[in-house]
């Protein structure tokens, strides 16, 4: 297992982290199996795992309570965040005022919760999920200093920000004097290439770390998505929670399958499976620090492992730009910054 710094903070983590979303009622509710897979990474040299307040409504932290109980949690870096507003069942949130965004008041309350829930006294990367456009960002910075101060944090961290966010958050820090944010954690995929435009140079620019998520596209890079598969495939479980990905009248969902083939060559060509080159792929940009494997079960986590000793030779990286131009995304509308701007017409239009 290769390990990397994080940003500038100090701290090294592995090139793979483990990621807990599907820890829970989302995804695996056998939590002694979730443990069994968290200890599985930590044995294979995993040092880094990433989870949220809102996965499957703060069951995915518990869980992790569980699995680094015993001494188990100062081998690891531990990743969370919070901004959406967590349910008091598996899936419904209720998005009511206060309960929700980037401010001091929510902050301070989600960071009290996920401490809670964790059973630790401090998280060493504390990560504002989404952009909040409503609250001042010198706001958000403020509090988020504040719990370093008081150690419950270590280090703090954006979730899909767009670059111009990133910035405007490194100038404040610096003006305001507050904590900066250290790292970023993009979608970043061979189908899904946006972020080489201008997130990963301004995350290189100021020295932040990049923690990237969907490596394998949501499962299209997995495998289990090809021309020959059943068509329940592309209507069951994964795809039945988010229909648009699968949608295999769209047009972008169709190339993807006949990239899959391609790309299906290419790693037999490197005598690699498919994941394993997906993931490869990801490490190969000099911005990226770790990428996030999401597993649901041990065969999954079996099924990624290692690929993160694999590097992909050029002559392949520039095979895989020919199929996918470097900064595009294949799927039009899967581009992850969306503002809320563009889907509220009030917010572009001038009042009667």
């Amino acid at each position: 297992m290769a390990y990397r710094p994080l940003g500038q903070t100090g701290m090294q983590v592995s090139s793979t982290c483990l990621g807990a979303m599907m820890f829970g009622a989302f995804g695996n509710k056998d939590h002694d199996e979730c443990v069994r897979i968290v200890h599985r990474a930590l044995d294979s040299g995993i040092n880094f795992i990433d989870t949220a307040d809102v996965y499957s409504s703060g069951e995915s932290e518990e869980i992790l309570a569980k699995a680094l109980a015993g001494g188990r949690r100062d081998d690891i870096v531990l990743a969370t965040k919070c901004h959406f507003p967590v349910a008091t069942g598996p899936f419904v949130a209720e998005r009511t005022p206060n309960t929700y965004g980037s401010s001091r008041r929510y902050i301070v309350k989600a960071c009290e919760d996920s401490l809670r829930r964790l059973g630790t006294e401090w998280i060493d990367l504390y990560q504002m999920h989404r952009p909040d456009y409503t609250t001042d960002v010198d706001e958000t910075l403020g509090v988020l200093s504040d719990l370093i101060h008081q150690g419950k944090v270590r280090a703090i961290g954006s979730s899909t920000f767009p670059a111009e966010l990133i910035v405007e958050a490194q100038w404040t820090a610096e003006r305001r004097g507050r904590e900066r944010f250290r790292c970023e954690q993009p979608p970043y995929s061979i189908f899904v290439r946006s972020i080489e435009r201008s997130l990963l140079p301004v995350c290189q620019r100021y020295g932040m770390g990049a923690i990237v998520w969907s490596p394998l596209n949501g499962g299209w890079l997995s495998g289990k998505y090809r021309r020959e598969s059943e068509a329940d495939v592309f209507t069951t479980g994964r795809a039945r929670r988010m229909p648009d990905r699968f949608d295999l009248t769209n047009v972008g969902n169709q190339r993807k399958l006949e990239l899959v083939e391609e790309l299906d060559k290419l790693a037999g060509e490197a005598d690699m499976s498919l994941p394993h080159l997906a993931i490869a792929w990801t490490l190969e940009h000099p911005a990226v620090t770790s990428t996030i494997i999401g597993p649901r079960t041990m065969e999954h986590l079996d099924g990624v492992l290692g690929a993160d000793e694999r590097r992909v030779p050029t002559e392949l990286l520039d095979r895989i730009d020919e199929l996918v131009p470097p900064g595009s995304t294949v799927r039009p509308g899967e581009d992850p910054f969306q503002p809320p701007w563009l889907a509220d017409a009030g917010l572009r239009r001038r009042p009667d």
